[in-house]
Order: structure tokens, then sequence, then C-alpha cells
């Protein structure tokens, strides 16, 4: 598993915000992989 985490900086501000998040990508792109260690890091 590859650790993403430039992605995880720009989302982790918004995880508390009332904000509808949508996480978008080509298949097999790591979008899973990446909702993954959001909830880790929760």
């Amino acid at each position: 598993m590859i650790k993403r985490t430039k992605y995880l900086q720009k989302i982790i501000p918004f995880i508390d915000k009332p904000l509808i998040k949508v996480i978008i990508g080509v298949r097999r792109s790591g979008k899973t992989v990446l909702l993954s260690q959001i909830r880790e890091h929760i």
C-alpha cells in the first residue's frame, strides 16, 4: 500500500468541516486506499 501523504495533507484540514467531500479518480488510482488511510488517521 502506497502512503499518499500529499493527498492526506490536503484532505485532513477539511475533516471536521460541514462540507461534502468527494474523492474522484480513474479506476485503480487508489481512492479506496486513500479512504482507508483517512480512516486510520481519524
